[in-house]
């Protein structure tokens, strides 16, 4: 679904002129709408978390062979 970001809004197929540009504002319009800010946090923070999980999963792991 295009996408033209000066007018925060979805564009029909039909509507985005044949150069690819919003007929409202006249801006190129994207082939799809921008991931928020938070979108981007959240997937970085969760992928910070797994990788801690993984390193305290391992180092369970070694210590608990270790001592048996």
């Amino acid at each position: 679904m295009p996408w033209c970001e000066p007018c925060d809004r979805e564009l029909d197929a039909d509507e985005v002129t044949t150069d690819g540009m919003c007929p409202v504002c006249g801006t190129e319009a994207l082939e799809h709408r921008p991931s928020p800010w938070w979108f981007k946090f959240l997937a970085v923070a969760t992928v910070i978390y797994l990788i801690y999980r993984a390193y305290q999963g391992v180092t369970w792991v070694v210590h608990h062979f270790q001592h048996h």
